[in-house]
């Protein structure tokens, strides 16, 4: 009877030895899968000049910024073609999660609580938060407490509701879903002020006389800084992006890139 017992707990150790091998030949190559398909499907949302935003192109809708400049970089690197799939930024993380995108470029903060969910690269662009007032209003605000009682819009699921919460005392915070929308809710007088990224904060401002920057000073942090999102367990693609992104910090690419897609923003026309 012990001698069965033995085998029979052998024989299952060697079963769940087996399954466990098994889940991890099974592993999820993402680079493997690109590279099947021809193509790297990057899911962003086109509201975030100069990061990405869309304008017309001989006639053509199209997405621009420099975190499409930075896709295609790495569609090179790979060997591949490059398809945009434009969404709200809240729904960009859970297409990668599902397999409808292979990547998420669009001003991605990776934060702790996301790096349980996704692989992300090396941070590629550090990103300062203001807050946008009317012009009129703009003496009103100094400093962070001066928003206590007040309404601010920030983008739902941007790192930016959380600096709203934590940092402007007081203010009452306004979950929105499109840039344009926070703006057009500024303007209307529905809120008192909208938290964005300052080269972002910039381009509406360049185009709408009525707004300016409120001089309060935003602190910054680790989850200020941009990477790509990727999903789990995404090793050999993780490496092939990371290899763009230092070679395009180290000749300053990158901010080149944010530099000329700020100029096309502020004389883009809807």
């Amino acid at each position: 009877m012990k001698l069965l017992k033995k085998v029979l707990l052998g024989t299952g150790a060697l079963i769940a030895l087996t399954a466990l091998t098994a889940c991890g030949s099974s592993q999820k190559d993402t680079l493997k899968e690109i590279k099947n398909k021809g193509k790297i499907v990057v899911a962003m949302n086109p509201e975030f000049a100069p990061f990405e935003f869309k304008t017309l192109q001989k006639g053509k809708d199209t997405i621009v910024g420099s975190d499409v400049e930075l896709a295609k970089a790495i569609a090179k690197e790979i060997g591949v073609k490059v398809e945009f799939s434009s969404m709200s930024f809240n729904n960009v993380l859970s297409s990668v999660q599902s397999g409808k995108a292979d990547v998420g470029i669009s001003g991605i903060s990776a934060t702790k609580e996301r790096q349980k969910a996704y692989d992300f690269s090396e941070t590629y662009y550090e990103s300062v938060n203001v807050v946008i007032v009317k012009k009129s209003e703009l003496n009103k605000y100094k400093k962070t407490n001066s928003f206590k009682g007040l309404s601010v819009a920030t983008q739902k699921g941007s790192i930016q509701e959380t600096v709203a919460k934590e940092q402007l005392t007081g203010a009452k915070n306004v979950s929105l879903v499109q840039n344009g929308e926070m703006i057009n809710e500024l303007k209307s007088g529905q809120v008192d002020g909208v938290v964005l990224e300052k080269p972002i904060a910039e381009g509406y401002v360049a185009k709408n006389d009525d707004l300016a920057i409120a001089e309060v000073k935003l602190k910054s942090g680790s989850s200020d800084a941009y990477a790509v999102a990727m999903p789990k367990g995404s090793t050999k693609l993780k490496a092939k992006i990371n290899k763009v992104i230092k070679k395009l910090k180290k000749t300053d690419q990158i901010n080149k890139y944010v530099k000329e897609a700020y100029k096309l923003s502020v004389s883009h026309k809807k």
